[in-house]
């Protein structure tokens, strides 16, 4: 039975030819915010939305997300970044312009376990995840089939000690190079540091627990046996510290000794699909800027 996949457009950043969001973050000091107005304001760009976080006024850093509307957006937006970088120069910024109607491009790897990826179909089916499912990577063959009944590209890569490096160059093939995040959705490999080069700050794994976590093999079953009253999710860019790059999403649930294994399974499985979905959902709508090992996120 072929399925065909209607998705739901009612909120997609096609409605938005115009907007664009700009992402800075400098040292802080007076005058940033009201140079970035007053740049916006002469190109004739409207501000729907900005949002300022500092950690210390006094020597510390500042970090801003600003949405604005400008007529003729394609046409202008080279032009802008170039004009800006005056106003980036003097502030010593790092900083980028993103057009919100050009949709990200999403590269899903996965295992076995099948929740976190199901999730982030569904929200992409239902138009919740405004972005581009280009194609989706597994060591196995187990979610072929259901991938390609949603239109998506599937490539099966088998991954062994012996054949890992191979394994990444033939994934980096299928990749290309116009893939904006890749997302772990419980891929059960470590990424090679080489490999997390080339994607710094775009790759983003979902960690079965509120780390710190239980090391090692089944951790539900080591919380079980410690009688763990609270069990999370954390959602984080990947590094080459196993499990140690910026968090960007946790949640919770507390438990109790009535819980079993597989009912913490359970419970863990919902709290992962739902973890990882809001953190791709706020990487792709340029909601976080990460400093060092940390990240702000603004939502």
């Amino acid at each position: 039975m072929e399925l065909h996949v209607k998705r739901d457009h009612s909120s997609s950043s096609h409605q938005y030819p115009n907007r664009a969001r700009m992402l800075i973050s400098c040292p802080d000091g007076p005058g940033i915010v009201a140079a970035v107005s007053h740049f916006l304001h002469q190109h004739g760009a409207n501000i729907v939305q900005s949002d300022q976080y500092t950690m210390d006024p006094d020597g510390g850093m500042f970090f801003m997300r600003v949405e604005f509307d400008l007529p003729k957006l394609g046409e202008r937006l080279e032009e802008l970044r170039t004009q800006f970088s005056t106003v980036a120069e003097k502030f010593k910024m790092d900083w980028q312009i993103f057009q919100v109607s050009h949709k990200k491009r999403l590269a899903i790897f996965v295992s076995k376990e099948d929740h976190c990826l199901v999730e982030l179909l569904w929200q992409w089916q239902a138009g919740d995840l405004d972005a581009e499912i280009a194609l989706v990577v597994s060591n196995h063959t187990d979610m072929q089939s259901y991938v390609e009944s949603f239109g998506i590209p599937f490539h099966h890569i088998p991954v062994t000690a012996e054949t890992k490096a191979a394994a990444e160059q033939r994934q980096l093939e299928v990749i290309g190079g116009d893939i904006d995040v890749i997302i772990l959705a419980r891929y059960m490999q470590i990424i090679s540091p080489s490999f997390i080069e080339h994607f710094r700050h775009k790759i983003i794994n979902i960690h079965h627990s509120f780390l710190p976590a239980f090391v090692g093999g089944k951790p539900y079953a080591q919380a079980y046996q410690r009688g763990v009253k609270i069990i999370g999710a954390t959602a984080h860019y990947v590094t080459e510290e196993l499990d140690g790059g910026p968090i960007i999403e946790q949640d919770v649930q507390r438990v109790s000794h009535s819980d079993d294994v597989n009912e913490l399974k359970r419970i863990g499985r919902t709290i992962e699909r739902v973890v990882l979905a809001r953190a791709v959902k706020w990487h792709i709508e340029d909601r976080i800027l990460v400093h060092n090992n940390k990240t702000v996120v603004f939502n």
